[in-house]
């Protein structure tokens, strides 16, 4: 079974650690983290808007930092899954020769949706729609992984 997920993003302040919130509020016997594909974020919490849309909804990001995704990172986590495509992308682009890790999208798991990818609310503002996609698609992952 696996037991280590990785949720990425661009810039990890808004979906990654959005979904590692959910998952960890849902699984909490499992082992998550979320990064980022890009630096810029390092070190720096999620997005302060991001936090309040979640927190409305009992989950408190307040503790998670920002941090990039590396190439270790295929031999850490059991799986992971990009918020997008181009996440997607990026993350395989890092992949050791002969690594297996499976790289998915997170949307992957909410078929019943229709969604091809979680939205950036950093651009799209729609922070709680972003929240309500993820929330979804982990519900999916979690019956997937039992």
């Amino acid at each position: 079974m696996t037991q280590r997920i990785l949720f990425v993003c661009l810039g990890n302040i808004c979906r990654s650690p959005a979904a590692e919130g959910v998952f960890r509020a849902r699984l909490p016997h499992l082992a998550a983290d979320s990064a980022g594909t890009a630096g810029w974020h390092v070190g720096k919490p999620p997005y302060g808007p991001m936090q309040q849309a979640a927190r409305r909804r009992g989950l408190d990001l307040g503790g998670l930092r920002a941090r990039q995704f590396t190439q270790a990172d295929f031999s850490r986590f059991d799986l992971i899954l990009g918020m997008d495509a181009d996440n997607v992308a990026d993350i395989e682009a890092q992949r050791p020769q002969g690594n297996e890790t499976p790289a998915r999208l997170l949307t992957d798991f909410a078929p019943e949706t229709g969604a091809t990818h979680v939205p950036d609310p950093y651009y799209t503002r729609d922070f709680d729609g972003a929240l309500d996609l993820i929330e979804t698609a982990v519900e999916g992952l979690r019956a997937h992984l039992a």
